[in-house]
């Protein structure tokens, strides 16, 4: 989990760092009355990106990113398209997917992790999407499930195998509230960096092995998630 999260983080840097440098390149490379024509021909409300004009329509985007279920490091990635309208208001799908960190349970020698998703409805105002940089508010309502698995490894068999187990599952609501920091880099791709926070109906697992360590609070999908977007599309 580590690994990932120092690979996004460097991903985040040599973006960040990228950007302004093209921008300049661009900027310097363009003769000034060019730059002004554009400047007199552009419509007001007109999209603005970093690397030319742009238009309005929909887009599909994918995520990954940080967060913690139960306390424990999680690795989140799912994906969401939108219809946009006015190039101001986003309204589509979207789902996602995590899986948080093993722990050890020495009672029954297993090993046990939260694993599951959700999706729903997404709203999503955008604010000035038309400037090369901008904000968003994702809102997603809706639904999904989380299963506690465990595992165990048994290597003193001939055959070295992996046994699996579910031992409890259970459904709950979701309303999940996001803020975006978007790049329009160029006329179909959108870079965002992001960080929201999930709210969930009380998780209630049953079967939670007597004298577990593992045992799943109430409130274990509830928290922050942190992590980076790409949008492809007509915006």
């Amino acid at each position: 989990m580590k690994i990932v999260m120092q690979r996004i983080i460097t991903l985040i840097a040599v973006i960040a760092m990228a950007v302004p440098s093209l921008m300049a390149q661009e900027s310097a490379e363009e003769p000034q009355e060019t730059r002004e024509v554009k400047k007199q021909q552009r419509r007001p409300g007109e999209v603005q990106t970093l690397f030319g004009n742009h238009a309005s329509g929909g887009y599909g985007a994918f995520t990954i990113g940080y967060t913690q279920i139960n306390q424990r490091d999680a690795f989140i990635m799912g994906g969401r398209g939108a219809w946009v309208i006015g190039h101001g208001f986003g309204l589509g799908l979207g789902g996602y997917g995590f899986v948080n960190d093993p722990v050890y349970n020495p009672v029954d020698q297993l090993n046990y992790s939260l694993a599951g998703g959700y999706g729903g409805l997404i709203m999503e105002p955008i604010i000035m999407g038309w400037f090369p940089v901008h904000i968003s508010l994702p809102i997603l309502i809706g639904g999904g499930g989380v299963a506690s698995t465990s595992y165990s490894t048994d290597f003193n068999d001939p055959y070295e195998h992996w046994d699996g187990y579910l031992a409890d599952a259970t459904a709950f609501f979701v309303a999940e509230a996001g803020f975006e920091l978007e790049f329009n880099l160029v006329r179909f791709f959108r870079l965002a960096l992001y960080t929201s926070y999930r709210y969930t109906s009380d998780i209630i697992m049953l079967n939670a092995p007597v004298g577990s360590p593992v045992t799943t609070p109430v409130d274990a999908l509830k928290g922050w998630s942190y992590g980076i977007t790409f949008k492809f599309g007509s915006f």
